[in-house]
């Protein structure tokens, strides 16, 4: 591994820009606009019909986009046996890889993070709200990243499930006693009016999409969130760490 993805992505808080709800087909202009805001991360969903009832994009358009910009890309595979399609979008371009407990037999989790670690990519879980945490205990020492959902994976736009933000002060506990390093993200629902509540909760990667996109002017919406994570200083880590 190049590196450990807490220095690469250090100051935490930061927010990621999901791009599913921008327009597409300025992806360009849009990333670009983005990058010189100052954003950090680009947060891509990959659905496929099946695993989650929506149809996105794929490796193609990443490697294209992968061309106009240098911020750093996180793929959300939601997606059916996304070990098999791993090297696809490794060699599009992506950062780091999250994909779905729930869409792999359980035997197999480990292989894939190895694999995935292997190529020199991070390597995150992510898990549906129905999902307790405590299925990703055995692996919470090997990987980078944890991302959980606070909707239901397959749309953008739709409103926080507040019974799954209680998941995010659970593992933050349970990564300070076990003396674990990996990040704590969090995607669906994420808003001006409950990011305080988030981060302070634990979560050092909100996913925001539609609350961006949604605004006539998403680089001053942008600004408005990064000055307010920025603000909220809830954890032990600083730059010098």
């Amino acid at each position: 591994m190049k590196n450990n993805l807490r220095k690469i992505l250090n100051p935490l808080p930061t927010i990621a820009v999901s791009l599913l709800d921008s327009d597409l087909a300025n992806l360009a202009t849009i990333t670009r606009k983005l990058q010189k805001n100052k954003v950090k991360i680009f947060h891509l969903d990959i659905m496929d019909g099946h695993f989650v009832p929506n149809l996105t994009f794929g490796p193609p358009l990443i490697k294209s986009l992968r061309n106009h910009t240098k911020v750093f890309f996180n793929v959300h595979l939601m997606i059916e046996n996304p070990q098999n399609y791993i090297s696809d979008y490794i060699n599009a371009g992506a950062d780091l890889i999250v994909f779905h407990y729930e869409s792999v037999k359980k035997r197999i989790i480990s292989q894939i993070i190895g694999d995935i670690k292997k190529s020199k990519i991070f390597c995150g879980i992510a898990i549906k709200p129905a999902t307790p945490i405590k299925v990703l205990f055995p692996f919470l020492n090997i990987i980078d990243l944890v991302l959980i959902m606070t909707v239901e994976p397959g749309f953008g736009g739709q409103k926080i499930i507040k019974s799954c933000i209680s998941k995010i002060s659970l593992l933050k506990n349970y990564k300070e006693a076990n003396n674990l390093d990996f990040i704590i993200s969090c995607d669906g629902g994420i808003n001006e009016h409950n990011l305080k509540e988030i981060l302070d909760l634990g979560c050092e990667i909100p996913v925001m999409g539609h609350a961006i996109f949604s605004s006539s002017d998403y680089v001053k919406k942008v600004k408005i969130l990064q000055r307010l994570t920025n603000s909220l200083k809830f954890h032990k880590y600083t730059k010098n760490e």
